[in-house]
């Protein structure tokens, strides 16, 4: 996987579009030392990937596959890493106007940028101070919103029945 790692980090554009990694339907090879923290840094063998495309490769090529896990596809080789939470953290949020009112957008560690709508909702786990707010990225793969986006966002919250929510492309979301 190194040489094939290698290839593709050299033909990295910040504008390519994604691999069609859905296309992609190699056996498992294994597990690899890759690990995915809490906060969205990724690791291999315990050293921080410092490279952001690299990284931003590595999240090219990344998917969830039920009964194995999170992945990294190429069209040969499939290799199974941890994730210790989300794979993704939204690091930044934005509001544009939108056809139907204001939409919140959301920018992730890896640069990727979503807008809330009912395509991806804020989904929200946990209860009371542990609630963790999340937003899905692509193809099932979720952020976990930073705590000062998600106090951003709180900041912008009305009052709708009995919860606290943000609109968004026309949509109410709660937040708590």
């Amino acid at each position: 996987m190194v040489d094939a790692v290698a290839r593709m980090l050299a033909q990295v554009d910040s504008h390519a579009q994604r691999p069609p990694i859905h296309l992609w339907n190699p056996e498992l090879s294994g597990d690899i030392d890759i690990n995915i923290d809490v906060d969205g840094h990724w690791f291999h063998e315990n050293t921080r990937i410092e490279r952001e495309k690299l990284v931003q490769l590595f999240a090219s090529i990344l998917r969830y596959e039920s009964g194995i896990g999170f992945v990294l596809v190429t069209p040969v080789e499939k290799w199974r890493i941890r994730v210790d939470d989300a794979p993704f953290v939204v690091i930044a949020m934005s509001v544009r106007a939108g056809e139907s009112g204001p939409a919140i957008w959301f920018a992730s560690n890896v640069g990727e940028e979503v807008c809330l709508d009912l395509e991806r909702p804020l989904v929200l786990e946990g209860e009371g101070e542990n609630i963790r707010p999340y937003v899905e990225i692509r193809d099932g793969l979720r952020a976990k919103l930073a705590r000062p986006v998600y106090y951003e966002l709180a900041a912008m919250a009305q009052q709708r029945g009995n919860g606290f929510g943000v609109m968004s492309c026309g949509e109410f979301f709660l937040l708590s």
